[in-house]
């Protein structure tokens, strides 16, 4: 059975309904159509984005140097191409896959590069380049101005006491003691390098108490006694979370702070020693 709505409602529903359009505002009726879309806001483009921009694209990586012979450049199809050789002695030669000639890198053999290793030698020093086999050891090394050249020094010597899966450096967990005299040895070839900017980095010493923060904070003021125009960035290891550790390299004169945490979270246990964690690398 139908249930009859109160004779109130009844009668003042359509009176309702036929004020409703004065009642509220049409808005719509108001908005205006306009064949230009609005212009989206835009951040300010940056120095460095700009030479992104300008720089060179994959294409002209490829097709090689402006001073490169025409007929050395490889066209794209030639770029891709893979080539074998045979190696190996007679009778037990066996197929190498060559890598495609613009993923090389040249011998280095500049005059920079020559003085920079001998100068690492004579003061006992160690390079991230070196110990890594860094492809770009040559361009970093070698570059025509001095201050355009930049190297990665490794202090507290060439061993780890961690062993990561992607790391090429020496692995031991009784490394020789440090070298008191690297950070004079290392401002001192700094400074007569005249680089425009350096990278000081570590390997691990878990054998130390303070896991090399003052060691490292003692060769950046004096890196900065001896050249305080240069710039020093600091890439230092995890001091197990210690803090109080990274706060003491953070003010010791630096202009850049880095820590690398390798790979994602998921990754980590795979990729890096059981002793570097994730969320240790982020406290």
């Amino acid at each position: 059975m139908a249930v009859l709505r109160p004779t109130c409602r009844r009668l003042l529903t359509p009176a309702l309904f036929e004020v409703r359009p004065s009642l509220l505002p049409q808005k719509r009726r108001l908005a205006t159509t306009t064949s230009e879309a609005p212009t989206p806001a835009s951040r300010p483009q940056t120095a460095f984005s700009d030479r992104v921009n300008a720089g060179p694209s994959f294409s002209d990586f490829l097709g090689g140097r402006p001073d490169e012979p025409l007929d050395e450049i490889l066209s794209e199809a030639e770029s891709l191409e893979l080539r074998t050789v045979q190696v190996g002695p007679k009778g037990r030669k066996r197929e190498h896959t060559r890598l495609p000639s613009w993923l090389k890198t040249p011998i280095p053999t500049n005059e920079n590069y020559k003085r920079i290793k001998s100068d690492l030698r004579g003061l006992g020093l160690h390079t991230v380049c070196e110990e890594a086999r860094c492809p770009n050891i040559s361009d970093c090394w070698g570059g025509d101005k001095k201050s355009a050249a930049t190297a990665t020094i490794m202090l507290m010597g060439d061993t780890c006491t961690r062993g990561c899966r992607f790391c090429s450096v020496k692995t031991s967990r009784t490394p020789p003691p440090l070298d008191v005299h690297e950070p004079e040895n290392t401002a001192e070839a700094l400074s007569r390098w005249g680089l425009g900017y350096v990278v000081l980095t570590s390997v691990d010493r878990d054998d130390l108490a303070d896991g090399g923060s003052r060691h490292f904070a003692e060769t950046i003021m004096k890196i900065k006694q001896k050249a305080p125009a240069m710039l020093v960035e600091a890439l230092t290891g995890d001091f197990f979370g210690d803090l109080e550790q990274v706060k003491l390299v953070a003010q010791s004169g630096l202009d850049v702070y880095a820590h690398n945490v390798e790979t994602t979270p998921e990754l980590t246990p795979f990729v890096r020693d059981r002793r570097a964690t994730f969320p240790q690398s982020i406290a």
